[in-house]
């Protein structure tokens, strides 16, 4: 995954202290590196001879044209003094990318009485302006540098503006219609490109049954690895050689296909017919590709696959998502709610040392594939992006794990 470009852009005004305004121009920088982001900053060193946006004739065009040809994905206009309203809406505007507005909490006045900044008061000014020039935009509360307020919501906006960047070039690998029986999972796909840009790229599960016998019959490199990960993560002693062997032939089939194609999620029709033309269940393919930040949702869904990919950014791709049916309450506990599927939770999310890699146990005749058992407890986020009637929406929550009794599955 590339860093997240951020245009760093900070901003003075005339009537106020220059000097104070470099010094504070520094120190942020400073502290922002020291956040530890996975981050590119692109600043306006050499465009004039304070590196800051002060001067609306000089600075709004190059810094604009700075910006679009270095491709940022976000801009941060850190308020030094005042700032510079009108510029900072104009360079907004002209770029269309996620805005945060934050400045430095003032000291006390000189003994004189006089002021050095006035950054509040500024960012009051630049948030309005922006608004009348329809610019989105999220500022972080007026504190010190070194306070944890701008930590964490410079933080967040990150992540926000990894999850829009994600959001603005996602393509799906389709993989067969969804299940006839799952209305569920229907989507608009001229509506998901007309409103958002999101693209589907579509195959036939005859195309995924071919290349996948394609490897199976080969010896490649990434085959072995596949089969070596299984064998070394899992317990594989309910299952076959060959059965292995064709869920590793699929996952590297599923990979090669979302890298040829552009895709960075991909939604299957796991069953039930993959599994009658292949003789195995795809939920581990899904559990694998998924740990390698290519999130798989089951049974075609589209909205689930978005879901995760916007989630994942929003982890800065740091920790894999789950893809998760909310089905029964707990028996006991009046806040609690099973997490569950068949068996596509990633490996590196289990609480046991080596999950089971099993035949599915919903029907007699299912074939081996599923990898079962109980994942880590902690925080996490509950997420769905879905929508109907020309519609969407973003449910968002915050949940923690608990005990609950055996059931089999992810």
């Amino acid at each position: 995954m590339k860093a997240l470009k951020l245009g760093y852009a900070p901003t003075r005004r005339f009537v106020f202290s220059a000097e104070d305004a470099f010094t504070y121009k520094v120190k942020i920088r400073e502290k922002i590196e020291s956040f530890g982001l996975d981050i590119d900053i692109v600043d306006l060193e050499g465009l004039n001879s304070e590196g800051l946006l002060y001067d609306d004739h000089v600075n709004a065009e190059e810094i604009v044209e700075r910006f679009k040809r270095e491709n940022v994905d976000a801009v941060f206009f850190p308020h030094c003094n005042f700032g510079t309203e009108d510029t900072v809406a104009r360079v907004g505007k002209a770029l269309g990318k996620p805005v945060l507005l934050w400045g430095p909490r003032d000291e006390s006045p000189l003994q004189d009485g006089m002021r050095l900044r006035d950054t509040q008061c500024g960012l009051f000014a630049t948030g309005k302006v922006l608004r009348r020039f329809n610019v989105p935009f999220t500022y972080v509360t007026n504190c010190r540098v070194n306070d944890p307020v701008f930590e964490r919501g410079f933080a967040n906006f990150i992540a926000a503006a990894n999850v829009v960047r994600h959001f603005r070039s996602l393509r799906i690998l389709q993989i067969g219609p969804r299940p006839a029986s799952f209305w569920t999972m229907m989507c608009n796909e001229g509506e998901l490109l007309e409103r958002f840009g999101i693209e589907l790229h579509p195959i036939t599960l005859i195309d995924i049954q071919r290349a996948s016998k394609q490897i199976e019959k080969g010896n490649g490199d990434a085959l072995q690895e596949a089969i070596e990960y299984i064998k070394a993560k899992l317990d594989y002693s309910e299952v076959t050689e060959d059965d292995i062997r064709r869920i590793a032939a699929l996952k590297v089939a599923m990979k090669q296909y979302a890298v040829q194609t552009g895709s960075t999620a991909i939604a299957i029709q796991c069953w039930s017919s993959l599994q009658e033309v292949m003789g195995i269940m795809p939920c581990l393919a899904n559990a694998i590709l998924t740990d390698e930040q290519i999130p798989v949702t089951c049974e075609t869904d589209i909205h689930g696959a978005i879901t995760s990919i916007m989630v994942q950014a929003a982890a800065m791709n740091q920790a894999p998502t789950f893809f998760a049916d909310l089905t029964i309450r707990h028996p006991e506990n009046e806040n609690g709610e099973l997490l569950f599927h068949c068996g596509n939770f990633p490996v590196s999310l289990s609480e046991e040392n080596k999950p089971k890699l099993r035949k599915h146990f919903l029907f007699d005749d299912h074939s081996p594939g599923t990898h079962e058992g109980k994942i880590k407890g902690g925080s996490m986020t509950l997420a769905r992006f879905d929508g109907d009637h020309g519609e969407y929406q973003l449910f968002l929550g915050r949940a923690r794990g608990i005990e609950g009794p055996y059931t089999r599955g992810s």
